[in-house]
């Protein structure tokens, strides 16, 4: 009997970027790898460079649907299959999540969508018994996949339910299902522009937020569009622009931006004409964050060093200002990161409470008197927000909260805690289409030193 010939993937349109669609999402949900280390730098997916910008696209937007959808996946699939995903081959199970999102959620004809599923199956020595399940069960997932969504109607399965119920003890039911349903969709472009937003909303077809950030739903290479390359603006949702407004006029003060790369909040207060001594310990992070500098022609002070055992500092007697954008569970970003919903475990959050705490007491010590200090987090969790600061102001008395007034977020009183600090929530600013809404989940509280 002659040896069976698998398909190989350059052979079939399109085949090549769902088999890597695979490799990426079998990496997250089984390896435990971030969407951003397998798609960008030294440890990305090889495939990637053959992949045209087409084909990239259509990638990205197959792993960020399913992994956005997937507990929505999860219960079609168990519904249209008998005794469950096949554990013994993951690319069977990559191949019916792939197929499934395509028909339910994607502009790909079904009948598409299950051949290029039966031949990722095919292609795949494990999986290739299954080819016929993957046949059958899509066919019937065209037919009755839709049904069985509208049957249980709740995008909060789309949460992993640890993460849910913290949002509903925290923030109620209906913020908590707002949110999820919030992040189920693809956001939008956002871009933090030097000067004359109206303008580059107008370039790039999008729009400007009243925070001055501005919005587009344009796809493709972000380095291809206009002005990316003059270093005309830098990508930064629009929460993530906010913390550093609540410095107020930083022109020639010295700020520590303590957790700094990959760069958007040094920039800001660079081109806002603040002196900036810029802090990551990653050197990878650092290396890109001067390239976003040299990029956008901005200065300043790169030190590559844990930020919570840093001995240097500004000789003059400490900073005017210090910035702590601190590493935290990320809950918030999961609108544009989907991957995070299911690589955070509630066991991380205490690990990351012991390191803000240290990053806080080091930026208190590093901030002058009278100095203001700044501190963030994109989470969702009030252990690495609110009573993080709350836990700070009670054993240190050198520092009291400064409330944010709701002028200085564009009047938009909604993103203030009634403490006077900030709690932005992908619910917020919406929108008649829900790309062009929303935004990450941020908190920020500013302290000043007596």
């Amino acid at each position: 009997m002659p040896p069976q010939r698998f398909a190989l993937p350059s052979e079939v349109p399109g085949l090549a970027a769902r088999r890597i669609a695979a490799d990426i999402l079998d990496g997250v949900l089984h390896k435990h790898r971030t969407l951003d280390e397998q798609l960008d730098g030294a440890g990305a997916h090889p495939g990637l460079k053959g992949l045209s910008d087409r084909d990239r696209a259509l990638m990205r937007r197959l792993v960020a649907t399913i992994l956005r959808r997937l507990g929505t996946l999860g219960h079609v699939l168990s519904r249209l299959l008998d005794r469950g995903i096949p554990t013994d081959a993951p690319r069977a199970q990559s191949a019916l999540l792939i197929g499934a999102a395509q028909i339910l959620w994607m502009d790909v004809p079904d009948h598409a969508a299950v051949d290029l599923s039966v031949r990722l199956v095919q292609s795949d020595r494990r999986a290739a018994k299954y080819a016929g399940l993957v046949n059958a069960v899509l066919r019937r997932c065209a037919r009755e996949g839709q049904p069985l969504i509208d049957e249980v109607k709740s995008q909060t399965l789309d949460v992993p339910p640890w993460l849910l119920a913290r949002w509903i003890a925290h923030f109620g039911e209906t913020v908590a299902r707002d949110v999820a349903v919030a992040i189920g969709y693809e956001p939008s472009l956002d871009i933090t522009v030097k000067s004359d937003a109206e303008q580059w909303a107008t370039r790039l077809h999008g729009e400007t937020l009243p925070t001055g950030t501005v919005r587009t739903l344009l796809q493709g290479s972000v380095t291809m569009l206009p002005g990316f390359a003059e270093g005309q603006w830098w990508v930064q949702d629009a929460a993530a622009a906010l913390p550093v407004r609540l410095f107020g006029d930083v022109a020639g003060k010295t700020i520590a931006d303590l957790c700094a790369a990959p760069g958007g909040k040094t920039a800001q207060l660079a081109h806002a004409g603040a002196r900036v001594t810029a802090i990551d310990r990653s050197p990878n992070r650092v290396t890109r964050l001067r390239d976003n500098l040299a990029r956008l022609t901005l200065q300043a002070e790169t030190v590559t060093a844990d930020a919570a055992e840093w001995q240097g500092g500004n000789s003059g007697g400490g900073f005017d200002g210090i910035l702590i954008d601190a590493p935290c569970a990320s809950t918030g970003t999961i609108r544009r990161h989907p991957d995070v919903a299911w690589l955070r475990q509630e066991a991380d959050i205490g690990a990351l409470m012991a390191l803000q705490k240290r990053l806080l007491q080091k930026g208190v010590a590093l901030l002058r008197p009278g100095g203001t200090l700044v501190y963030c987090t994109c989470s969702l969790e009030p252990e690495e927000g609110e009573q993080a600061i709350s836990a700070l102001l009670a054993t240190e008395s050198t520092v009291r909260r400064a409330p944010i007034d709701a002028g200085e977020v564009a009047g938009l009183s909604e993103l203030l805690t009634p403490e006077g600090d900030l709690r932005t929530l992908p619910c917020h600013l919406p929108h008649h289409d829900p790309r062009l809404g929303g935004l990450d989940g941020f908190y920020a509280a500013r302290l000043v030193k007596s």
